[in-house]
């Protein structure tokens, strides 16, 4: 691992340079989550859950694709089938961001193939890659970016660090990611805090930190916009229908129907389909 251009001192520089000047307007870049979501009352005859991998986009939560997962398998393995239904016009350009599941070889060369690009999250089942990144100079590397957020009944601080690397043990990986977040619930007088560590293939020239913080942020947001949702407006979780594939097959519906709420101007899914209740 090196650091670009000179080192340390480079990173400081740019680090300057992203502060005090305007960063030239640049096409925001489309971004899509993958995550799986367990269907909590619905059991196969076997007693085993039914679980679901979607790929949701960014912001307004719109599903483009979803896949049931076997009995037998696993997330990892249904990750390109799942994107294979989106065609290379939707998904060429676009960041895919995925959880430390998904953090795979395999994964990020079938994207790069694809023409799309990658920003995953390294933990410790890729234990390897997590200490590379982890023996990073990071105390010499600053901070260019921070962000400040209160909702859901905590204040939240999120500090960003980000290195340029390109020897990494990893495909195309051209950025890591340092996150230090800082949580405390309304009241409380005590700070929790975890730091969390994303690769992306995208350079600093084509992504910078503010934007790939948003990325991050806006894949942790998917548990709120999509399936809170379809648990407490559809009451997913509750329901217990189990006969073959219809416990997925309704989950593909609730989707649809929320997408065309969202698409109808409804910004509240609840009061959307109240308003279409007979």
């Amino acid at each position: 691992l090196r650091m670009p251009d000179g080192g340390i001192e480079r990173e400081q520089r740019r680090a300057h340079h992203v502060t005090a000047q305007s960063a030239p307007v640049r096409r925001r870049r489309r971004a899509i989550a993958v995550d799986g979501k367990c269907l909590r009352g619905a059991k196969r005859p076997d007693g085993s859950q039914v679980f679901v991998l979607s790929a949701v986009r960014h912001g307004d939560g719109i599903t483009l694709a979803s896949r049931e997962i076997g009995a037998k398998t696993n997330e990892i393995p249904e990750f390109q089938p799942l994107l294979d239904q989106i065609d290379d016009a939707v998904l060429a350009g676009t960041v895919v961001t995925v959880d430390a599941l998904h953090a795979q070889r395999a994964h990020a060369s079938y994207l790069h193939e694809r023409g799309a690009h990658y920003l995953l999250t390294v933990k410790g089942n890729q234990k390897n890659l997590a200490r590379q990144l982890q023996k990073l100079p990071w105390k010499d590397v600053p901070v260019i970016h921070r962000d400040d957020a209160r909702g859901h009944g905590r204040f939240e601080q999120r500090h960003v660090q980000v290195v340029t690397v390109d020897n990494l043990l990893f495909p195309h990986a051209a950025q890591v990611l340092r996150i230090h977040r800082r949580r405390r619930l309304y009241g409380a007088k005590k700070w929790s805090s975890e730091t969390v560590y994303a690769i992306t293939d995208l350079p600093a020239e084509q992504a910078d930190a503010a934007e790939i913080a948003s990325w991050a942020r806006g894949h942790w947001t998917v548990e709120n916009t999509v399936h809170w949702v379809r648990d407490v407006v559809f009451g997913e979780d509750n329901s217990q229908v189990r006969t073959r594939n219809t416990p997925a097959v309704l989950a593909v519906i609730r989707d649809l129907i929320r997408g065309a709420l969202k698409l109808a101007g409804y910004v509240n899914t609840a009061a959307g389909r109240r308003a279409h209740e007979t």
